[in-house]
């Protein structure tokens, strides 16, 4: 019974795995496209099937865009130091139709589909440091996983847009200056590596007052070039920002007092900023300001992934 019930299992297996589309992308003309949009575009409206699409090492200087009735894609590097989807626009660039650019349509790879899988990729903006917002991928979709993935760039680089979507992100390395991860989605970042590379913040969430969590740091790395001595750990774009850091290193470069308040606004007094069992240099709890929160550990043990995201779990 065991090896026909052992036949079966890997038969199952066999046939799921033939009913995955993949599609090679490389700049060399080896594979099926030899730009990552023109993948994309194949893929067809409504799409309910899981397609990959490999993408072998290059620099692939396109804006990208998928649609929202296009599910169930993954995409896969070659190599995540040299598989690098990046663009340029930024704030105050004219767009070839004579636009000026935005944040909202700044970005390098607007993500819209549900259930996105994206692995050994670096995703950038290469606009510069001194461009402004500047946003590399846009995520919009619902049950985004990025994993083994680096997110490059400076002010506003990660854009966890709509309140619908939920994120996960492991063993990441993800770099900016000024708010470069914000958004309103529901978002686990786990064993990822947080670089900040100006005195000033980490996060700008806008999380929903609906939503019971908003960004999840759990078991992450956060460092700044060694000039850094006042980051902050976030800012409240919106009221009932929620940010909470667990089990995380906190280097030097995070100032005393932890987080920061809205410009001049009193959205600070509605945010839900927490933080449990951090250590390193940057993580004295008796020093942070006195509208965040040492959780205690009844409250850190409902800080689950199934919790955080609603029932989903991504592992």
């Amino acid at each position: 019974m065991k090896k026909y019930l052992s036949c079966i299992f890997i038969l199952l297996s066999v046939t799921s795995f033939a009913q995955t589309k993949k599609w090679v992308v490389a700049k060399d003309g080896t594979g099926d496209y030899t730009t990552v949009q023109a993948a994309l575009n194949a893929v067809p409206l409504n799409n309910k099937k899981s397609i990959t699409i490999l993408i072998r090492n290059g620099i692939y200087k396109e804006k990208l865009h998928l649609d929202s009735s296009k599910d169930f894609i993954n995409i896969i590097g070659e190599d995540r130091f040299n598989t690098i989807l990046t663009f340029d626009d930024h704030t105050g660039k004219i767009s070839p139709n004579g636009d000026s650019i935005n944040t909202r349509s700044s970005y390098s790879f607007m993500i819209k589909g549900d259930n996105f899988y994206a692995e050994n990729i670096t995703f950038q903006n290469d606009a510069g440091f001194s461009a402004g917002q500047a946003v590399g991928p846009e995520v919009q979709g619902d049950k985004a996983i990025f994993k083994h993935c680096r997110i490059l760039g400076n002010q506003d680089i990660l854009f966890t847009n709509s309140e619908r979507s939920r994120q996960y992100y492991e063993d990441c390395y993800i770099e900016g200056t000024t708010d470069f991860i914000f958004g309103a989605a529901t978002v686990w970042f786990e064993r990822c590596h947080i670089h900040s590379k100006k005195n000033s913040h980490v996060t700008a969430a806008s999380t929903p007052a609906s939503h019971p969590y908003g960004y999840v740091f759990y078991d992450c790395v956060l460092t700044g070039d060694t000039t850094l001595h006042s980051a902050s750990l976030g800012r409240p774009w919106r009221p009932n920002a929620s940010v909470t850091y667990l089990y995380c290193y906190i280097d030097k470069h995070i100032r005393p007092d932890g987080w920061s308040t809205w410009n001049n606004t009193d959205s600070y007094k509605m945010s839900r900023y927490s933080e449990y069992k951090n250590y390193g240099p940057g993580s004295n709890p008796a020093r942070r300001v006195d509208w965040s929160h040492q959780l205690s550990d009844d409250d850190a043990a409902k800080f689950t992934i199934r919790n955080v995201l609603g029932g989903w779990d991504p592992r």
